[in-house]
Parts: structure tokens; C-alpha cells; sequence
């Protein structure tokens, strides 16, 4: 088997669906603590799979972690649990030291402990999986080239500083332990079961619900996107070939500006879902101030990756939205699970 953490959120859980939608593939054990962007209705179609074991739990509880690494014996674990939203870090910083950090020394510290213990071939092909981000590069000029592996750590918010504090971690067991891990640093995901407060999917909910469609700033933040399953397709690349030791960058070599982005979205569902004045969706776009230390652009490098281990993203980024605005157009029942009274809360704060 191998243990995922954090396998009910967003590239967690896709990944699990990616996994286990092979016949042949390992069991997973997924352990996630549920907080407000963990969903287990996203894994609603596995609920009668054996090859798939959920564990309400946390990656800080230290006697959990052990107790499932002696129990199911994996042979890789894949790091996913993370507190990840830019604008939540800047309100309430604690929560993203404690899990980033806290979260993943203890994560560490007894996977280091399970893989001393084993022996031969168990112990040769066992795999720590980092995954990361790259927000922890800083921000780029726009005439920058983009990020590489070597590219110094310049996080600018409390969530990119904490995951640049997970990721030295990881670097620091490989060399002082040579504790067998892997990191992977990705640029902006997207895609299915997209919790609504990051922008792709709060743009087509929003939209479709008559709401003003929040652009912070002058919408010329420019990020690199990166379809969710090709996300996965590289995880799956990296813990197979990877060597250790090694970060490798996943880009979906797309740059684009954040309105750009809500514009594309606009033109999809005036195609797919007209609204019913007739009127364009993008007249709902409306300029909010901008976040504190908002990075201006972000750009993945990923030519590494392609040459050393042969991946490359299979959507193009028109391909990939279509699909995701087709996808939250099909699953409302999903989005009305996830859209609680806590949820419209933080979108009141933020977006004021």
C-alpha cells in the first residue's frame, strides 16, 4: 500500500481517484483531518472499494502516524496535507506553522523511525513524496525567466514561508538521515472538486450565481496553470523514477493573467450556459483591492522533469478549463456540499 496524507482535499483527492482508477493499483491509505477544505464527498465513489482505507485524522498526532505505518506496512508515503490559501494565511498565520511545519517535521520523523526498521528490497525502494509549491520562489518581474529547481527560496505570505519551511526539512533528512524523499514543487492546479474560494472555481460559481466576479487589484498577477490530473500523471512519474534527494518543478507551461483567466471563463459559459438577459458574463467582473505582499507573477519551469524523467502536461490550458467549467456545470450537488454558512462567511471578510 502507500499513505497519502491529505487525500480528501483538492490535488489529494484527485489523486486518489487518479490512483485507484487503475484495476491494478496498490491500496491507499488516507489519512486527512478534515478541515474545512477537506471533502469526503469527493471520494463518494470509492466508499465500497477495499483498496481504499480513510483515517479521520492528523499528521501531527505522532501516535497515529506510527500506528498506521506498522499496521498497513507502505511503501511509499505521498505528502500532500497542507494549509494552502494565500489569503487564510495572512488572517490567521498559526494554523499553517502548525501543520506545514509542525505537520510534516512529525510526518518526517516517523517515517524515518518505520524505514530504519525495515530490511532489503523494503527498505531500497521506500519513498518519501514531498509535495510542494511554487510559491516559495517569491515572485517574478515579467521579463524574468521562469522558476527552476535552483531558483533561491523567497516566499513572501505565511503560507509559502511555511512551506518553504516544510521543504528544507525534507532536504535536511535526506542529507543528514539520507532518509529516502522526493519533492515536487507545482504552480497553480486546477481542475475538479476545486474547493470554491480559489479564484478558477469562485469565478464559475460566482458567475453562474449572478455574483460580482472579484479581480483583486489590476488582474495582471500572472500564474502558471497546471490541469489537476496532469498533476497527478507527474506525481506519479516522480515517485516511480525520481531520483532521490531531488526536487523536480510540474508547470503546465500556461502563464496567464488572473484576468485573462476570469475573461476565459466568462467566454466558456456564455457558450455553455448563457445567462438568461442574454448579456455576457463578463460585465460581473469587478475590481477589488489588492492582498497584502500579493506576488505578481509566478512561472514554472518544468524542462527538467521532461528530460530526466520523459513527463509533460497532456492539456493545454483551453482544453483544461473547458473541462473544469463543464465539470462544476455537471456536479452542482458537489458545490452545494461544500458551500457552507462558515464558507460564505470568509468570502463576506475577504472579498468586502
Amino acid at each position: 500500500m502507500i499513505l497519502l496524507t491529505g487525500g480528501a482535499g483538492f490535488i489529494g483527492g484527485n489523486f486518489v481517484l487518479d490512483w485507484l482508477a487503475n484495476p491494478g493499483a496498490e491500496g491507499v491509505i488516507n489519512l486527512d483531518k478534515l478541515t474545512y477544505a477537506g471533502n469526503l464527498a469527493t471520494l463518494a465513489s470509492l466508499e465500497n472499494d477495499p483498496r481504499h482505507v480513510f483515517v479521520h485524522g492528523d499528521i501531527g498526532d505522532r501516535d497515529l502516524v506510527k500506528q498506521l505505518l506498522a499496521e498497513h506496512k507502505p511503501r511509499a508515503i505521498i505528502n500532500f496535507a497542507a494549509e494552502s490559501h494565500v489569503d487564510r494565511s495572512i488572517h490567521g498565520p498559526s494554523d499553517f506553522v502548525q501543520t506545514n511545519i509542525v505537520g510534516t517535521f512529525n510526518l518526517l520523523e516517523c517515517a524515518r523511525e518505520y524505514w530504519n526498521a525495515l530490511e532489503g528490497d523494503a527498505k531500497q525502494q521506500f519513498r518519501f513524496h514531498h509535495v510542494s509549491t511554487d510559491e516559495v520562489y517569491g515572485s517574478l518581474s515579467g521579463t524574468d525567466p521562469a522558476f527552476t529547481e535552483n531558483h533561491p527560496y523567497e516566499p513572501n505570505s505565511p503560507y509559502s514561508a511555511s512551506k518553504a519551511a516544510s521543504d528544507h526539512l525534507v532536504r535536511a533528512w535526506f542529507h543528514t538521515y539520507g532518509f529516502p524523499v522526493v519533492t515536487t514543487n507545482c504552480s497553480n492546479n486546477y481542475g475538479p472538486y476545486h474547493f470554491p474560494e480559489k479564484l478558477i472555481p469562485l469565478v464559475i460559481l460566482n458567475a453562474l450565481n449572478s455574483k460580482p466576479l472579484p479581480i483583486y487589484g489590476d488582474g495582471q498577477q500572472v500564474r502558471d496553470w497546471l490541469y489537476v490530473g496532469d498533476h497527478c500523471s507527474a506525481i506519479r512519474e516522480v515517485l516511480a523514477k525520481g531520483k532521490l534527494g531531488e526536487t523536480y518543478n510540474i508547470g503546465g507551461w500556461n502563464e496567464k493573467a488572473n484576468l485573462d483567466v476570469v475573461k476565459t471563463i466568462c467566454f466558456i459559459l456564455d457558450q455553455l450556459k448563457p445567462r438568461i438577459d442574454g448579456k455576457p458574463y463578463a460585465d460581473q467582473i469587478t475590481f477589488v483591492k489588492d492582498r497584502p505582499g500579493h506576488d505578481r507573477r509566478y512561472a514554472i519551469d518544468a524542462s527538467k522533469i521532461e528530460r530526466e524523467l520523459g513527463w509533460r502536461p497532456a492539456e493545454t490550458f483551453e482544453t483544461g478549463i473547458r473541462k473544469t467549467v463543464q465539470w462544476y456545470l455537471d456536479n452542482p450537488q458537489w458545490v452545494d456540499g461544500v458551500v457552507s454558512g462558515s464558507y460564505r462567511d470568509w468570502l463576506q471578510k475577504q472579498y468586502h
